[in-house]
């Protein structure tokens, strides 16, 4: 790949579960903190199909379907062990490499507040891939799957939507970053149930899915392609 940065196309990242491991550790937190609480219920298929969203919306949604309560102590105590759990993941495996083949200029958009996601990508190093190109939750009037974090990411970095290109590991990123207007390829190799999360985010509307970051630099280089197609074919309109 040629490796000129193309500074009018970028390639947008989620924070948990695609930059940082952290999103099966959030996970599995969860379920074991629900188990402990509500006995004999199957909670592990509830909260493993909400991941991406943010810890608190989880514990809401999953008490719902399941007709349970959680009061609001216990959603501050899962909330703070969410996050002691999450904050010492190591990053994704192949990201690093991955990210330092795609010549593009890079953003981080999370569903998690700004000091989290700052500690997180200084702590593996991935900062030196975004610099202060980070956007969250906390900087928005609502998170994903709302796309106001992608729109912001955009208009910060003065580019169209329709030239981002992000990577999500939830339906509720991916159907924040399509409603922005963006395309999103479906990262799967922190699910828990890898096959039918990838049909998950097709239905939320990923143009492809992948299992191994390795294969990141691919699938960006079709759509670096695919997007000077367009250009050029617009230009001799």
């Amino acid at each position: 790949m040629d490796m000129r940065t193309d500074a009018n196309l970028a390639l947008i990242c989620d924070c948990d579960g695609v930059l940082i491991d952290s999103e099966s550790i959030a996970g599995v937190t969860i379920v074991r903190e629900l188990e402990q609480r509500w006995p004999g219920s199957d909670v592990a298929p509830v909260v493993m199909s909400l991941l991406g969203l943010r810890t608190e919306h989880v514990l809401e949604a999953t008490a719902s379907q399941l007709g349970m309560k959680l009061t609001t102590v216990d959603v501050h105590s899962i909330r703070a062990t969410v996050a002691a759990s999450a904050v010492q993941a190591r990053m994704v495996d192949g990201i690093e490499a991955a990210l330092a083949r795609i010549p593009l200029i890079k953003a981080c958009a999370s569903n998690s507040d700004c000091g989290y996601v700052e500690a997180a990508l200084a702590r593996t190093g991935l900062n030196r891939f975004f610099g202060e190109r980070r956007f969250t939750a906390d900087m928005v009037a609502s998170p994903k799957p709302a796309p106001d974090v992608y729109l912001l990411a955009a208009q910060r970095m003065g580019m169209e939507p329709g030239r981002c290109l992000v990577v999500e590991d939830s339906v509720a990123g991916t159907t924040a970053a399509v409603a922005a207007g963006m395309a999103v390829l479906g990262y799967t190799g922190g699910a828990h149930e890898p096959e039918q999360q990838a049909g998950r985010l097709r239905g939320a509307g990923a143009k492809q899915t992948f299992s191994h970051m390795e294969q990141l630099p691919g699938f960006t280089e079709e759509w670096i392609r695919e997007m000077a197609f367009t250009r050029s074919a617009s230009t001799a309109e």
